[in-house]
């Protein structure tokens, strides 16, 4: 069911979505603001921290519409542009996955592709990688970030500062790949999904 509420922008409009959590949470989608909150949580609880949020909703509401228009304008991939990515990626990326595995000293298990909306990689406890086919949308050096990232997890399953030394070590410039992909990702990824952000 849908909700208006009074802002200082007007009038916004959402849907909630009820469950199992223990806080309330506010998401940007096409139909507009979802909010996912505890079964008991009241209307005006609710109101409350959207209220409060406000200057974030219309921010990241803008940066939502932005997305889908430039993703609009250069085209949504259809069925046969993903299966194209994929095989491409099926045969590409896992010989970056063996040069940077040789240089950090790591053996990885299994390399899946997939099309995934929210993730470009990952790497599993049992030492499994799996990447997004949308990275062959990217400038190579953006995959290859990604692979060393998800690499160097075999060494360090975490984010501490050892973790990036791995990565720096053998991928020097990784932050400035790493930073272009969190500027273009969700475009490409509205490319690939309609609700996207």
């Amino acid at each position: 069911m849908c909700y208006n509420i009074s802002m200082n922008t007007g009038k916004t409009r959402y849907r909630i979505i009820r469950s199992r959590r223990k806080s309330i949470g506010l998401e940007i989608t096409d139909d507009g603001l979802l909010v996912r909150a505890p079964m008991r949580a009241s209307r005006r609880e609710i109101e409350r921290v959207i209220s409060d949020h406000e200057d974030w909703i219309r921010r990241k509401t803008a940066q939502h519409n932005q997305t889908r228009a430039a993703a609009e304008a250069q085209g949504r991939l259809a069925d046969e542009d993903i299966r194209r990515l994929a095989a491409q990626a099926k045969e590409y990326i896992p010989q970056r996955v063996s040069y940077y595995a040789r240089l950090l000293g790591v053996k990885p298990g299994r390399v899946t592709i997939r099309k995934q909306k929210t993730r470009w990689g990952s790497c599993s406890t049992k030492g499994n990688l799996n990447f997004n086919c949308l990275l062959m949308l990217t400038p190579p050096e953006v995959i290859d970030s990604v692979v060393v990232h998800e690499l160097c997890h075999l060494i360090e399953m975490n984010h501490s500062d050892r973790f990036y030394a791995n990565v720096l070590r053998v991928f020097p410039d990784y932050r400035e790949h790493h930073a272009w992909l969190r500027k273009h990702g969700r475009e490409i990824m509205a490319r690939a999904f309609a609700d996207a952000r």
